[in-house]
């Protein structure tokens, strides 16, 4: 893994400026928000820094402003939420440079913490305008990101900051980097990923990224169902994208080739309609699947057979459910692996790393989302890695 200075790398910091990268992009429900997770995320930086002295400028995005002013995407719409999060007032400040953010930079004491507000009010935040990022810069002595889920845009705040001022990463952008180099940079192996969801077209590079990577890549949800079409099982009325059977097929010759054993159902939840526990409800053989029926779950015996791969593997990468989840009883078997897999780190067995909005889900529905080694929150970020793309937020900070 490349390296890159971190928090400890800081020296003495009382009275200097820290301009902190953060994710604050929070669901509102009536004005409130209704999930801080991402305030808690970033809070052992914030916390960190003003503690040893640093005044604290908070750089964060809300919404999708398209570098126009909105009151209703203003940072000042969390700033209630963010102060309960970190039992401490902060002072909101509805520039990000000029003569107001050095007037507030002059008031903001040792230790104190500024919000600066939605950086994407202005057009030269995504494209990353570098006088737009000096004139950021000229009110910092020092940068950090711990937005890892903005890590994948080459914006001024998350990229062109970082060219100008000595730049760290923060503990939540530090603790991501280091579980996703132990999950693909440099992993115990033998390697296994779950990869799921809808569609194979969503995640082309992923999969073709992982075959060379992994030594086990199992496939579910909708996905599964074009991978069997291509194995000449007639899959019925399931969500199946016909068109990439020679994609799938193309994926499944370069994973012979790596020595990577692609996994898929052999037996599966089916029914005529999809609906909560419909009356047409059966399991069965993948060659055994009405043309009046559709696969939305993976069957028991696969399931059983797929959690004993896992015990032969040291390190898990997953992103996606194995079925349609969110309608019971199709979220079995996804239950059903993410708690297996769950079991095995929690026996120092496997390393497990997950990421993405669907997975986080999943994995909370299940209740084992604590268990895991590490749960991303960053659902593109944490995508395009698993294609192996570099992110620009994060090849900035490296020394």
């Amino acid at each position: 893994m490349s390296s890159f200075k971190t928090l400890d790398d800081l020296g003495e910091v009382t009275g200097k400026v820290a301009l902190v990268r953060v994710d604050l992009n929070l669901p509102m429900q009536e004005g409130r928000a209704s999930d801080v997770t991402r305030v808690e995320a970033a809070m052992p930086t914030i916390l960190e820094l003003a503690d040893k002295g640093a005044k604290v400028l908070l750089l964060a995005h809300f919404g999708r402003p398209k570098g126009q002013r909105h009151s209703t995407m203003s940072t000042s719409m969390v700033q209630g939420d963010i102060e309960r999060v970190l039992d401490r007032e902060i002072m909101f400040i509805p520039e990000v440079m000029g003569p107001v953010v050095e007037q507030s930079v002059g008031i903001l004491s040792n230790g104190d913490i500024g919000l600066l507000d939605n950086i994407r009010f202005w057009p030269g935040e995504e494209a990353n305008d570098p006088e737009f990022a000096k004139g950021i810069a000229a009110h910092g002595d020092f940068y950090v990101n711990d937005a890892f889920s903005a890590a994948h845009r080459a914006h001024a705040s998350t990229e062109g900051l970082a060219r100008l001022l000595p730049a760290y990463a923060g503990r939540a952008m530090e603790a991501e980097l280091k579980a996703l180099d132990a999950a693909l940079g440099s992993p115990e192996q033998p390697v296994a990923s779950v990869v799921g969801g809808a569609k194979v077209s969503t995640k082309l590079d992923v999969l073709e990224n992982l075959v060379g990577k992994v030594q086990h890549l199992i496939i579910g949800g909708g996905m599964a169902n074009t991978f069997l079409a291509a194995r000449g099982v007639n899959v019925g009325k399931s969500l199946c994208e016909h068109d990439l059977t020679g994609t799938a097929n193309r994926i499944m010759d370069h994973a012979d080739h790596a020595g990577c054993t692609v996994h898929l159902p052999y037996d599966v939840v089916v029914a005529k309609e999809f609906a909560a526990n419909p009356a047409s409800l059966r399991t069965c053989n993948v060659h055994e699947v009405a043309e009046d029926e559709m696969i939305l779950d993976v069957g028991p015996l696969a399931v059983q057979a797929l959690g004993d791969v896992l015990k032969t593997c040291r390190t898990l990468v997953w992103n996606g459910p194995m079925g349609a989840f969110e309608t019971e009883p199709f979220d079995t078997a996804t239950v059903a692996l993410a708690k297996t897999a769950a079991a095995l780190t929690q026996d120092g067995s496997l390393i497990s790393v997950a990421g993405g909005g669907d997975t986080v889900a999943a994995l909370a529905h299940a209740g084992v989302k604590d268990d895991f080694t590490f749960v991303s929150t960053a659902g593109g970020a944490f995508l395009e890695w698993m294609e192996g793309k570099e992110l620009p937020g994060v090849a900035a900070l490296t020394k």
